[in-house]
Formats: C-alpha cells, sequence, structure tokens
C-alpha cells in the first residue's frame, strides 16, 4: 500500500503538443539551454506563436514537476528542399516554421532543447521517439535537420576540416555530444551544411545534414501517403464603411453601432470591421469645440462603456468586431491609439498604433506603440494594421511570419491621396504576403471636431493576384463616400494553395540568404487592464541553435 502511495506521488515526465499558455516557458527554457549563445539564440514569442499556428501538432513539450524541461519543433517540407544544402535561417522562414508545407514528404527538425538540469531524463530522446511516432502517423519518408557539432572548434587544429570531424564521429573515433547522441537514436549524416548557423562559434557555423528514413514507407511509395487534405475553410468578413455625423448622447451613438452589428449578422458575417478613430464623434455631443488635451479626456471618459458596449454586441450577435481604433489615455498620461479587437466568446484584444501620422502627433500628442501580435479567432488568426501602419511592409509580414491569414485595416482619410496611399500599400500587403486584406474607413464630417472635419473613403476587400482570387485583386468595395457595408466571403485554403503552388509564390521565394527583419525587443507600453487580452508580442531574436538535444 505504501509503495503504491509513493509511486503514485511521484512527479511524472510527460511529453504532450505545446500550447499557447506553454510560449513563456518554452521562452525561459530556450534562454536556459542556450545561454553560452547569447540572448539572441532563444526563439521570439512571436516565432513561438508561428510554430503553433503552422504546424500545431509538430511542436513538443516536456513537463515535469510542472515546469517545461524540452521542447521539440518541427514542420513539413518536401524532399527537393530539405534533402540539398541549405541554411536554418532560409529553410526555417527565419525560424517562425513559415515554409510549413502541408503536403511536404519529410518531417524537418527546427529545434530540440533541453533543460541542463534535467538531461538525466532522457527528455531529449524521448521527444525525438515522439517525432518518429508523427512521422510514422502521417506516413512521411522520415525526418531530416542540420545538427550541431559542438565539439567541433576545440578539435579544429587537430582535424583541419568539418567534413573530417563528421567522419571520425561517425566511425567512432572521436565522441561529439549532440552528434553521437543523435546517431544512437538512429540518425544517420548524408553530408555537412556549410554556413547553418553563422553564430554558432562551437560548430564553427557548420552542421550536419542528419536524416532518419521511415522504416514503415516505401521511399517511392509518395502516391499512396495522404496527401494533408484539409476541409475548405471560409471566412465572411464585413467592411463597415461609417458616416460620422454629430450625435447628441453615448446611447444613440451606441444604438448607430448596434444597427450596423445586427445588419452584418444578420448575413451571417464572421468579422466586421470599424473604421479608425470612428469613436471621435462621441466628441460632437457637446457640439463645441475644444482642446485637444480637453477632447481626449472626454474620449477617456467613454472608453469603459465603449468596450463594454463592443464586447456585449459580439457576443449577443455572434461577430468577431474590430472595433476602428479608439484614443486611449496610458496611466502614466500617454496616448495611444489603440484598435480593440473584440471576439464573440467574449475576450477583448488590443493592438496599440505604433506609427503615429504626423496629425496625430500634432493634434492629440499620440504616441506609438512597441507590439505586434497576431490574435487567434474562431476563423484563424489575424493581424491588425491601423490606417498608417499598412504603409510599413515589415509590419505586415511580421503579423503574417505569427500565422495571420487576414489582415484589417481601419482608416482614417480625409482626402482621396490620402487614402490611396492606405489603399495601394494594402493591396501591396495582399500581393506580397498572398493573404487577404480588409480596410475600413469613415465617410461623412463632424464640424467642431479637430482632425474629423472631412472625409474620403471606399472601404474595400483586398485579395491576392492569381487565379484562385478576384480577377482584379478585389472581393468587394464599396462606392467612395458613402455610408454602407461591403461583404465578402474568403476562401482561407486558397491562400494555403496559392503559397504551395501560385503562379508566383512570394513567402516561399524569400531569399532569407540575403535580407531579414529582425525586430528590437521592448518593453510593452503601459495597458489598461482588458478582460481576457492575450500577452504583448515579444520581438524576434535571431535563430537558435538547431538539434542541441543533450
Amino acid at each position: 500500500m505504501n509503495t503504491s502511495k509513493n509511486q503514485s506521488s511521484r512527479p511524472k515526465l510527460i511529453i504532450r503538443n505545446a500550447r499557447a499558455s506553454d510560449i513563456p516557458g518554452i521562452r525561459a527554457l530556450n534562454a536556459k539551454a542556450y545561454a553560452a549563445l547569447g540572448a539572441h539564440a532563444a526563439f521570439s514569442e512571436a516565432q513561438l506563436r508561428g510554430h503553433q499556428h503552422q504546424f500545431p501538432e509538430g511542436q513538443f513539450v516536456a513537463v515535469y514537476k510542472d515546469a517545461i524541461v524540452g521542447y521539440g519543433a518541427t514542420f513539413r517540407i518536401s524532399g527537393d528542399i530539405a534533402l540539398k544544402p541549405h541554411d536554418w535561417t532560409t529553410i526555417t522562414g527565419r525560424g517562425f516554421g513559415s515554409q510549413h508545407d502541408q503536403t511536404g514528404d519529410w518531417l524537418y527538425g527546427m529545434d530540440v532543447c533541453v533543460d541542463p538540469d534535467y538531461r538525466g531524463l532522457r527528455i531529449g530522446q524521448r521527444l525525438y521517439n515522439e517525432r518518429r511516432r508523427l512521422c510514422e502517423h502521417l506516413r512521411l519518408k522520415g525526418i531530416v535537420f542540420g545538427g550541431r557539432i559542438p565539439g567541433l572548434s576545440r578539435r579544429w587544429k587537430s582535424i583541419g576540416s568539418a567534413e573530417q570531424y563528421v567522419e571520425q564521429v561517425r566511425d567512432g573515433k572521436v565522441r561529439d555530444t549532440v552528434m553521437s547522441f543523435q546517431m544512437r537514436n538512429g540518425f544517420e549524416p548524408i553530408g555537412v551544411l556549410s554556413n547553418y548557423l553563422p553564430f554558432d562559434h562551437e560548430s564553427r557555423g557548420f552542421a550536419t545534414h542528419m536524416i532518419w528514413r521511415n522504416p514503415r514507407v516505401a521511399q517511392d511509395d509518395a502516391e499512396m501517403r495522404p496527401r494533408g487534405v484539409r476541409r475548405p475553410r471560409s471566412a465572411r468578413v464585413a467592411a463597415i464603411q461609417y458616416q460620422q455625423r454629430p450625435i447628441k448622447s453615448f446611447e444613440e451613438f451606441a444604438a448607430q453601432v448596434e444597427y450596423f452589428v445586427d445588419a452584418v449578422a444578420d448575413y451571417k458575417a464572421d468579422f466586421a470591421v470599424f473604421p479608425e478613430l470612428f469613436t471621435l464623434q462621441l466628441l460632437s455631443i457637446e457640439n463645441r469645440h475644444t482642446s485637444a488635451a480637453k477632447a481626449i479626456a472626454a474620449l477617456n471618459n467613454y472608453t469603459e462603456r465603449f468596450k463594454k458596449l463592443m464586447s456585449d454586441l459580439a457576443v449577443a450577435y455572434n461577430v468577431n468586431i474590430i472595433g476602428g481604433s479608439h484614443p486611449t489615455q496610458a496611466p502614466d498620461g500617454s496616448i495611444y491609439n489603440i484598435a480593440y479587437v473584440f471576439l464573440r466568446d467574449g475576450s477583448i484584444h488590443e493592438q496599440y498604433k505604433l506609427h503615429p501620422t504626423p496629425n496625430e502627433r500634432y493634434w492629440w500628442g499620440i504616441r506609438g506603440g512597441t507590439d505586434l501580435t497576431a490574435i487567434d479567432t474562431d476563423c484563424g488568426r489575424i493581424g491588425v494594421l491601423i490606417c498608417y501602419d499598412a504603409e510599413f511592409p515589415e509590419l505586415a509580414r511580421h503579423l503574417i511570419d505569427q500565422g495571420a491569414l487576414i489582415l484589417f485595416v481601419p482608416f482614417c482619410t480625409d482626402e482621396r491621396q490620402s487614402y490611396q496611399r492606405v489603399r495601394y500599400c494594402g493591396q501591396a500587403r495582399a500581393v506580397e504576403n498572398q493573404c487577404y486584406v480588409v480596410m475600413a474607413g469613415n465617410v461623412g464630417n463632424l464640424p467642431n471636431v479637430e482632425n474629423m472635419d472631412i472625409q474620403y473613403a471606399q472601404s474595400c476587400v483586398l485579395t491576392p493576384c492569381d487565379f484562385p482570387f478576384a480577377r482584379d485583386g478585389i472581393a468587394a468595395d464599396t462606392t467612395p463616400n458613402a455610408e454602407m457595408v461591403s461583404i465578402a466571403d474568403l476562401q482561407l485554403d486558397n491562400l494555403v494553395d496559392a503559397r504551395q503552388y501560385g503562379t508566383v509564390q512570394n513567402l516561399r521565394d524569400r531569399r532569407f540568404d540575403l535580407y531579414s527583419v529582425h525586430w528590437v525587443d521592448k518593453q510593452p507600453v503601459p495597458a489598461r487592464a482588458v478582460a481576457g487580452q492575450q500577452p504583448a508580442s515579444e520581438t524576434p531574436a535571431g535563430p537558435p541553435p538547431s538539434e542541441a538535444a543533450q
């Protein structure tokens, strides 16, 4: 009896698929496991979100005593790519796993790391075993990766080349902590990858090109394997071209907003998008000119009522609402232009505008945020770029790397030239990222409200320019300067197919060997408390060392 109790009370080591709630623990593990290589070696929060979005069944964590002590990241890829010379940055899409191919016939090992304090528990071996089970379940040809050879640097003078070092390790003449472990787990080296991880000085930038062949699948039976067919998915989006008109009360504002939410709900819309700064309509209640400071203070008084209204509508009408944007004062007095996203499950998310326009800085003293985070919804992952932010291509790419399929762009422009800047940039973002872009703007005017005296908008839903999509890259649009709603059905699987088989394949064809965008890790700006809010985005750093299992 006592023995049974003691056994049941012992901590268990569990291998399972990674979850969004695991991301902080994985980051801490990465930082600890790769401490010798510097902070840049750890995955960023955005990269880890990308892993889980691209291929959730291929991400594993080892949990012991309620702590994450091991992590393994994989994605699927064609052998035509994985079995040829490559480097880590290019094949992993700069660590986001964005080169994942749902029909790929090989499983690629992006990373395995283990907490140094728990290496006696055979965690690395367990993670490798889990990968093999996944590979066999999917009937893939095998597993391939670039493995570190940390013993190379200290033996460089006596051996003289990475190829000779790998040969000696393979022949058992030299022991390498990583490569020897991988060989014991059934992997074989088929070559050496040069310049694989340039900052991995222990390996002098080299890696072993390792494979494990699935014995349950003949290497020429690709036609017999399931090709990863998924059920078609779609999302119905509604861009609300909202007319600014003077109102007398918050209740009048609420009635006008509810009218549109009710209307798009009747059309079974999954998303309703309001324009940027549309809540400035609340300043017309007093119907008198006031200073910018007083105007912001007045708007701030409506923030909680606005959030409650929109969240209640999202739940009641079963619609995910991108609530335009609302100027909000932080506890330290700073003012930010924030897009509140109200999901129909009751959760609320924030996306700060990162690039205030000169007018926003001048009239309202608005500052730029520091975080850009993709948001998980019941229709897939989305991103929000507030107006001017859509004119900076690196922002959209950062959201796409995190797995966003639809970018929502609430905007506010006063005349046609301003509008066209946002429109043309929105179309460019759709083409270069092979994603959908949904734009919603204001029309009408508000006397006595600074920066909202005149408006110009033609709201629209934009697509990539390829055969599965609308002929002109426009799924739907509106009549300029008329209050109305534009609705479109977006086939999300068309994006996946275009990225894999399109006439052009912008995401796959990126030259990671020539260029990349690295985000600076900054502390999030002071935020207001938001129910159900996701943690702020961290910025992606350099790639972690690959396959450092033991």
